[in-house]
């Protein structure tokens, strides 16, 4: 289906439309929300908002913009303001902290000597690379997902953040820089 019928039936309601949408995007907009909140239970509650709202909204989409970027800049929106909530709620003590002691949702890398020394500091580097990320000033954060994640464009990037692709461009080199520092600092101190 092209973008244009698909929207097309969705603005008159079209459930195949709607399904096709949902099959088409789930896992995407599930990974892209995953890694924002590093829980699989809330990703998919997400996942599911984003779709509710596309349904609910679908007629406010203007067509300015390719499908998937609108997509996105829901996921985005419904990300950002769970941990929103969630820094709320901590500040008033109603909540554990997001980084938890609870590893379970993490991705293991398996090396290929099976080595359970090499396969725990592998899980250790993507604690703390991932960690770094958590760290990043929202904006610089969300970017470098885009980019690194998700392989996104630049320009594609820039219409879901709304935008120049130079702007971007700088957001992933102070994100990357950003993410230097701190790694350096934290491996200069294992020395």
């Amino acid at each position: 289906m092209e973008e244009d019928e698909i929207i097309s039936r969705l603005k008159n309601g079209d459930r195949e439309a709607y399904r096709f949408i949902i099959d088409r995007y789930q896992t995407s907009i599930l990974n892209f929300c995953y890694r924002f909140v590093k829980n699989r239970e809330t990703a998919e509650d997400l996942t599911q908002d984003v779709f509710i709202e596309v349904y609910k909204s679908i007629n406010y989409f203007r067509s300015e913009s390719k499908f998937s970027t609108w997509l996105f800049r829901i996921a985005i929106t419904k990300s950002l303001n769970y941990l929103k909530g969630l820094k709320r709620k901590k500040r008033y003590g109603f909540i554990k902290s997001i980084f938890s002691d609870d590893k379970t949702e993490e991705f293991v890398i398996v090396s290929d000597a099976q080595n359970p020394q090499q396969i725990m500091e592998d899980q250790d580097e993507i604690t703390r690379l991932s960690l770094a990320v958590e760290s990043l000033p929202e904006n610089q954060k969300v970017a470098f997902i885009l980019c690194k994640n998700d392989e996104l464009s630049y320009k594609e990037i820039a219409e879901i953040l709304n935008t120049t692709v130079s702007s971007v461009e700088s957001l992933i080199f102070r994100a990357k820089t950003n993410l230097k520092k701190k790694l350096y600092k934290f491996y200069k101190k294992q020395l």
